[in-house]
């Protein structure tokens, strides 16, 4: 006889099960080891009887052998589960084990986990409950620029760490806020990249990555208008590194078609030089901000190579 295993995702609405789970819990006896477990209601209404007992690896595989047993499946660890193949093959005739998926977590679910992770925290930990916008605002910056950093080395190992303690900035940001909670964040992005995606989600072709540039641009344009922006440097963040800031405001006023004349004898002194050379290293196609740093970062490896070679 066999013992069926049935697993569901706490990520996914308890009630919410595959096809064959349903034929699962219905071909013999249910058991569970959880009577919080947040299928039970959900099962009674539909007129399964689950039995709540102790978890016990030898007591299941054993039962398992005269009849078929539906195991409902709650936070037991591999142990628990190892320990039931253990009993099972130690049998002199241990029976079959299936695992029946009763539900799937989708693509992104794990971010469930993180904002009940950020809601706890900012009810229970002194420190997170504190927290504001503008408070935060240090940690948001450091993170992003962890994030860069890993790019720039290529330690991609490392970048998915990193890429979660962004991610953990936009959360808490979305948790402090009182007019907007997470859900609304992804909506407005979602929102955005389908308009904007017109060639996907739409009736407009394009061909080549510069036909999608320029449909967001025009799109974007569109946008601008929509909110009554007299400029197309509107939206422009002024707070960023003076390198990349001059490189998105260029790039921005030549795709609006302004004059070149517009950038040259910009400032005075070495303002006018630095604002020269991002004009010169965008016409190269190349990033300022990115090139100046790679110089710096060649610098510092220098130093470090000098400091182990001299006795200071």
């Amino acid at each position: 006889m066999p013992l069926i295993v049935v697993t569901t995702s706490p990520r996914v609405a308890p009630g919410m099960l595959s096809h064959q789970a349903w034929q699962a819990l219905r071909s013999g006896p249910v058991l569970t080891g959880s009577a919080a477990h947040p299928q039970l209601p959900y099962l009674a209404e539909a007129g399964i009887e689950i039995e709540v007992v102790e978890p016990d690896p030898r007591a299941l595989a054993g039962r398992a052998v005269a009849e078929t047993v539906v195991w409902l499946a709650a936070s037991e660890s591999e142990d628990f589960m190892r320990a039931v193949g253990n009993a099972a093959v130690a049998l002199d005739e241990p029976p079959l084990i299936e695992v029946v998926p009763g539900s799937y977590d989708l693509p992104g679910a794990r971010v469930l986990d993180l904002v009940a992770v950020m809601d706890r925290l900012r009810v229970e930990c002194p420190w997170d409950r504190k927290q504001t916008h503008e408070t935060l605002v240090p940690y948001l910056l450091e993170e992003a620029y962890e994030v860069l950093e890993t790019i720039e080395q290529g330690d991609y190992p490392a970048l998915r760490e990193e890429l979660g303690d962004l991610l953990l900035q936009v959360v808490f940001h979305a948790r402090v806020a009182e007019d907007f909670d997470m859900d609304d964040v992804a909506a407005g992005i979602v929102e955005k990249l389908v308009r904007r995606h017109p060639h996907v989600f739409g009736s407009v072709r394009a061909e080549s990555a510069d036909e999608v540039s320029e449909n967001w641009e025009a799109i974007k344009a569109a946008e601008r208008a929509a909110k009554g922006s007299e400029s197309v440097l509107d939206g422009v963040p002024m707070g960023q590194p003076a390198l990349s800031l001059a490189a998105q405001l260029l790039r921005r006023a030549e795709r609006a078609g302004a004059p070149e004349s517009l950038s040259a004898a910009v400032g005075q002194g070495v303002a006018r030089e630095l604002f020269d050379l991002v004009r010169r290293a965008a016409d190269a196609g190349l990033d300022a901000e990115a090139e100046l740093r790679a110089a710096a970062r060649s610098y510092r490896d220098r130093v470090r190579a000098w400091e182990s070679t001299t006795d200071r």
